[in-house]
């Protein structure tokens, strides 16, 4: 199936987009569209005959628990309301804890790497056995960019990919960002990656941008796409000719033209690498359904003591860098914190400058619950307990906020009320 260039459909560049000349395709974050209602700007693109693909980010293939049903189907519905000729998720756990620990649920809120050990495979495959069986079209997995390693690992990453294609049949989506990233924060290279992947299983190509502080190289998503990536995309496609290649960008988004010059440049680092189509390997037979209990179990409680860890502030499992996952730590917080302050933005709004900071010391020890709008209110509720804000006028519009939205159902709106939205909204 080949693809060719494509853009990673964001509503803030929709318009951008639309204007492009040479998009073939793009890619939309599943979980962000709803089949019943899709942007207009989207379907407009379906029918000039642009393909569009669902990108998951929340179904957690590499974790403990087989995946759950409403998930699976959710994307099911995605690719059928896109007329999609695949859909694609991420090789990384999401969440742990639950039944198979006996201890509460927890959630990243990002996407961690699994473990490369036997244990850890066999659950995969036995999770992408399931996904595939629920999904009406193909199924390709993507390499994740990492902060920290696993001790005691068992296989390379492109082992490791190799045998779950092998037994499952899946497709890849090779990141060449994420080569990149790993290089630097785990002193992977990405030329023996490339070495050992199948990439006759390939099924397209992300190319990202990111940037490196202390040593740590961060995915960000929201900053030009180097040279060092460019040459690891041609470097894969002197190996093979990439059915697709597509550019992400999240955030801090530049002008069109600035965007269809990176596409250029990622075209041109295609064109020099020149590859050939790759025919493919021979299939061994998956895991039987249900054959790995034992596995699952293992993987659970090790991915439930790294998850605490990281965000409930509970001590590190032996073996691992301390400094790594101490950055890990802080970036989880970052995200959730900028996530709550989208769903939330009065919480910025009233506490100002001090928003983050004290969002920050929330999350060090509470691990999300309930999702980001159920965190924002536990983060409030906790602010209130602890007599912060210490201004009492910000004090008096935080608590309004909380008592608005805490309840089943909103308050009946009273003066005081009243008066806190008209401040919140600037009209006070």
């Amino acid at each position: 199936m080949r693809l060719g260039t494509g853009i990673g459909w964001r509503p803030e560049i929709a318009d951008a987009v639309a204007g492009m000349t040479g998009i073939d395709w793009v890619e939309v974050v599943a979980e962000n569209v709803c089949p019943g209602h899709l942007p207009e700007q989207l379907t407009r693109l379906r029918e000039r005959g642009v393909t569009v693909v669902p990108h998951g980010v929340s179904l957690g293939l590499g974790g403990a628990e087989r995946p759950d049903e409403g998930r699976l189907r959710a994307l099911a519905e995605r690719a059928e309301a896109l007329g999609s000729p695949l859909v694609t998720e991420h090789i990384a756990f999401v969440r742990a804890g639950g039944p198979l620990t006996a201890s509460a649920p927890l959630e990243a809120g990002h996407l961690l790497p699994v473990p490369r050990t036997r244990d850890a495979l066999d659950v995969l495959c036995e999770n992408v056995a399931i996904a595939q069986k629920a999904l009406p079209v193909p199924l390709a997995l993507e390499n994740i960019a990492a902060l920290f390693s696993w001790p005691d690992e068992e296989m390379s990453e492109g082992e490791f990919l190799a045998e779950l294609v092998a037994r499952t049949g899946v497709r890849l989506l090779i990141d060449v960002a994420n080569l990149h990233t790993n290089h630097v924060n785990r002193g992977e290279d990405p030329a023996e990656a490339l070495d050992r992947l199948p990439l006759e299983a390939l099924a397209y190509v992300h190319v990202a941008g990111g940037f490196e502080r202390d040593g740590v190289w961060h995915d960000s998503h929201a900053h030009p796409v180097p040279p060092v990536v460019l040459d690891i995309l041609t470097d894969l496609s002197s190996r093979v000719a990439p059915p697709g290649v597509l550019l992400e960008r999240d955030e801090n988004f530049p002008e069109p033209a600035e965007l269809e010059r990176e596409l250029a440049d990622i075209g041109e680092a295609v064109r020099k690498g020149g590859g050939t189509t790759r025919t493919s390997r021979s299939r061994t037979l998956p895991v039987p359904p249900g054959a790995c209990a034992e596995a699952r179990q293992r993987v659970a409680v090790a991915q439930t003591a790294v998850l605490s860890a990281l965000v409930a502030g509970t001590p590190l499992p032996e073996g691992f860098d301390r400094g790594r996952m101490g950055v890990q730590a802080r970036s989880l917080a970052a995200k959730r914190a900028d996530v709550v302050a989208k769903v939330a933005p009065e919480l910025p709004a009233i506490l100002g400058a001090g928003y983050r900071e004290a969002f920050l010391g929330y999350a060090r020890t509470r691990p999300i619950r309930g999702g980001y709008r159920q965190d924002a209110l536990e983060f409030a509720a906790q602010l209130l307990k602890t007599g912060r804000p210490v201004d009492a006028r910000a004090r008096r519009r935080l608590r309004e906020w909380w008592l608005d939205r805490a309840g089943p159902a909103p308050r009946t709106p009273g003066p005081a009320a009243r008066l806190a939205r008209r401040v919140l909204s600037g009209r006070g």
